[in-house]
């Protein structure tokens, strides 16, 4: 029913923006509808971003491409090297740019090409091209705006209701994990559900940035409810085989004795918090919730000062930190924090994948402006603007060299379609209803499977460049050579946009990964060394250590067994876990009332991180010789509530350490050559104790 609303949405915007560029006499009507298919987004506020940014793009690609075209104007080949270079400029800052941000980028490119075709055989016309363009993007903005808007109510209680969803599956998946009388879970049921709730927690971010777009009540809070909602992913990746809060029922293997005596509090504090938030709005059942966490988080702290075993004291120590975090993200949530307004969430910068998506595109783009040099092809500008808009395209998704094939395969698509409606449609209209109607049954297909997990990216080519592919103007005159000339121009753009991004340039899913363990161990160092710059805010470096985990799990899904990939993120989520320790000590550190012989402990167990990616058991056996000065001669709940916190926190940090030396060290298994002997052993899954690599 979803799918078909907004299907219908679109057909409607599609025929409103087509009559207003005929009437409105534009040089390229078509160009409005081409707008349309790629601003349409079923969620009102994406539209609204994904429009203001395609307004931005199209309007410096429009400068851009008056002012390459002034400067070349006589020197084809230094037009065509310039060009690439911006082309491949917009592909990098497509790839480090957000959401709809990206199209900004994208659409630089794009519009420099669409703008400048028209005008290469009469290069005084690139002003008037400009303002043309323009037109048609302002015509095909304005109209799908207008229609989504009218036709989609815009209410906050369902997003609202999503949260507060999102909040409750956070706390039954803490329950899983403290349940004792649960049944146990395999480790690929626990795999599964961790990154369904990670990614669930990451799409309901987004929705929440293109919900304060344009709904007052998000956008007066929406800064709180992402720090929020990455505090649940925090707490979510807190839960993995090398955490000590984690080593109860989180395997099949675990025994009724493993299972830390503290784990019916928290099950019975999740319980009630599902009870009290089942049936009323997070903000009504904060004041309550939160009341009840900080009552168990002190019956923790009472068993922790009477618990001699180090194991349980762990376990409690890091249930405390737990419960404090879930606190702190239900007042975010709930709108009762206050604290994290000025929040701003990093995105990470993927520098080598940018690099490599820029190459791709000024490599594209080259081949397509020297084909045409050379060849004197007449269509030349029409691959030009398939293979600069694709390369733009591409560099958006999570996976360009994949997405290629995709998308090359539904804009191929798009040229027996386009036969169809020449041979056999277009021929017998005479009136604009019945072009509405045929446009509408031609791009029904795309418009529908756009948001298709596996077919969203080919559905978008074939709905996209299919307008392109259509030559409709006002009046429609028929050239069969022309449009066969063009379409051969497509086909061979297509080619070329998989042989840059799959066969020249193709990608090493295993070396990005290497590059990402080495960035976590880097970052987990530099934040021990103080060098980590997050102002003072510990959930932006978490969510930037979170992002890195994401992508790291999608290259290794391309290139090693679900085990092994399984295994490296866990590991990954040790060392944020790692981080969090390290973050712990600092704080403990800098107070104001830590005497001075502490600090001085502290500060030599932060310093020994400094050998961490060089040589991590070095690190591991430090810490431990602290501790072990610490508590020489003496029962550690014989010490004081801040030194306990910090023996745990060294304790646990060694024990990280100690579990996942290869992930850490800079010469790991995953870090070796392809031609290294023993390079094979990166796909070697320990056995014992679910031992990361």
């Amino acid at each position: 029913m979803a799918t078909a609303a907004f299907s219908a949405r679109v057909l409607i915007s599609m025929g409103i923006a087509l009559f207003l560029a005929f009437s409105f006499q534009l040089q390229s009507p078509m160009s409005s509808v081409t707008t349309v298919m790629i601003v349409a987004n079923p969620a009102v506020g994406a539209l609204v971003s994904k429009s203001i940014w395609r307004m931005i793009g199209t309007v410096i690609g429009a400068v851009i491409s008056v002012a390459l075209m002034a400067a070349f104007v006589q020197s084809p080949i230094l037009y065509i090297m310039a060009l690439s270079v911006t082309v491949g400029l917009a592909c990098m800052a497509a790839t480090f740019l957000r959401l709809f941000r990206a199209y900004a980028a994208v659409l630089t490119g794009y519009t420099i090409v669409i703008i400048a075709a028209p005008a290469f055989g009469d290069p005084d016309g690139v002003f008037l091209s400009a303002l043309s363009r323009l037109s048609a993007v302002v015509v095909g903005i304005v109209t799908t705006a207008a229609v989504f808007m009218v036709t989609s109510p815009r209410r906050s209680d369902p997003l609202l209701d999503q949260i507060s969803t999102m909040f409750r599956d956070t706390v039954r998946y803490v329950l899983s994990r403290h349940d004792t009388g649960g049944a146990a879970m395999t480790d690929a049921a626990f795999h599964a559900q961790r990154a369904g709730l990670l990614a669930g927690i990451g799409r309901l971010s987004d929705a929440v940035e293109y919900a304060a777009t344009d709904n007052y009540d998000i956008s007066v809070r929406h800064r709180e409810i992402r720090a929020g909602l990455a505090r649940l992913s925090g707490i979510v990746a807190a839960y993995h085989p090398h955490a000590v809060i984690a080593s109860g029922p989180a395997h099949a293997s675990a025994s009724p004795q493993d299972h830390p005596p503290a784990d019916g509090l928290i099950a019975d504090l999740m319980r009630a918090l599902l009870q009290t938030l089942e049936a009323t709005p997070l903000a009504e059942g904060c004041a309550g919730a939160c009341l009840r966490i900080a009552q168990t988080r002190e019956a923790l702290l009472e068993r922790a000062e009477n618990t001699p075993s180090p194991r349980q004291l762990l376990f409690l120590d890091d249930a405390r930190d737990l419960l404090s975090r879930l606190e702190h993200a239900l007042r975010d949530l709930a709108h009762r924090g206050g604290n994290d307004r000025s929040l701003r969430l990093r995105p990470f910068m993927e520098w080598p994948t940018a690099l490599r998506n820029g190459a791709r595109g000024a490599l594209t783009t080259l081949l397509a402006g020297l084909t045409w040099y050379v060849l004197h092809w007449t269509a030349g500008p029409m691959m030009m603007l398939y293979v600069v808009a694709a390369s733009s395209l591409l560099s958006t998704a999570p996976s360009a060299s994949r997405a290629s094939g995709l998308l090359a395969g539904g804009t191929a698509l798009g040229v027996p379609a386009g036969l169809l409606c020449h041979l056999f449609v277009l021929p017998r209209i005479d009136g604009y209803p019945l072009l509405w109607l045929s446009l509408g049954l031609f791009l029904l297909p795309g418009i529908w499977l756009q948001f298709n997990p596996r077919l969203g990216i080919g559905a978008f080519g074939y709905s996209v460049f299919s307008t392109i592919m259509l030559q409709i103007n006002n009046p429609i005159h028929y050239n069969d050579i022309s449009l066969m000339n063009e379409w051969m121009a497509i086909l061979m753009g297509c080619c070329m946009l998989v042989l840059s991004f799959r066969v020249i340039l193709p990608p090493n899913h295993r070396l990005d990964g290497a590059r990402l363990v080495a960035s976590l161990s880097r970052s987990v160092q530099r934040l021990a060394l103080g060098r980590a710059s997050f102002a003072g805010q510990w959930i932006v470096w978490e969510n930037l250590q979170l992002q890195k985990v994401a992508r790291l799990a999608m290259r290794l899904s391309f290139c090693a067994p679900a085990p092994v990939a399984n295994h490296y993120v866990d590991a990954a989520l040790a060392a944020i876990s790692l981080g969090r320790l390290v973050e712990r000590l600092h704080r403990l550190s800098d107070a104001a009332d830590t005497p001075a012989p502490e600090r001085r402990q502290l500060e030599e167990a932060l310093a020994a991180f400094r050998n961490l990616t060089r040589d991590p058991l070095a690190t591991a056996h430090a810490l431990r010789d602290i501790c072990a000065r610490i508590g020489a001669g003496q029962a550690l709940t014989s010490l004081p509530p801040r030194q306990m916190e910090a023996v745990a926190c060294m304790e646990q940090a060694e024990r990280i350490i100690m579990d996942i030396p290869t992930f850490l060290d800079r010469n790991g298994p995953i870090q070796w050559s392809d031609d290294y002997p023993r390079a094979r052993e990166f796909f070697a899954v320990a056995q014992s104790g679910g031992t990361a690599p």
